[in-house]
């Protein structure tokens, strides 16, 4: 058995030692929100949180998040379904289009944020560059990010 917290639910089950993450979200928990991608990390449609941290969820084993705290964009909202600041900012600077990889951008950008990695620009598109979108809405996704953790440093 394994015990772990999804979004401030704690949850136990058995799972295989190979199973990933991100199988663990969609075929036994039903959260559908982290995105299945490229499956070898690559391009971070399946970033989640683990314990406060990104991560890509096809290459963490389930059996790794033993005991600890999981936070997928299902998790990011109000629990009276107000949208977190960076959900809203992606949609005011037009920051999708297809929308498939925004839950993995909007889960990197809270990191990015959080961890202070917006001195300017330059540093937020380093920071998400882990993150692809086929897309190209990159220049709305600086901006969101840049709207929520405000104005650069001179």
């Amino acid at each position: 058995m394994t015990a772990f917290e999804v979004n401030g639910r704690k949850v136990d089950l058995e799972v295989d030692p190979r199973e990933s993450l991100l199988a663990v979200l969609q075929d036994r928990l039903h959260l559908y929100g982290t995105k299945k991608g490229c499956d070898h990390g690559q391009c971070g449609a399946c970033t989640v949180h683990l314990d406060g941290r990104r991560v890509v969820s096809c290459l963490t084993l389930a059996s790794q998040v033993e005991g600890r705290e999981v936070r997928t964009i299902e998790g990011v909202a109000g629990e009276d379904g107000t949208l977190h600041p960076l959900q809203r900012a992606f949609i005011d600077n037009d920051a999708m289009q297809c929308g498939y990889c925004t839950p993995g951008q909007i889960m990197s950008g809270l990191a990015c944020i959080a961890e202070g990695h917006t001195g300017d620009d330059d540093e937020i598109r380093e920071y998400m560059s882990g993150n692809l979108c086929r897309c190209g809405a990159y220049v709305g996704i600086v901006a969101a990010i840049r709207q929520v953790a405000g104005p650069a440093e001179a």
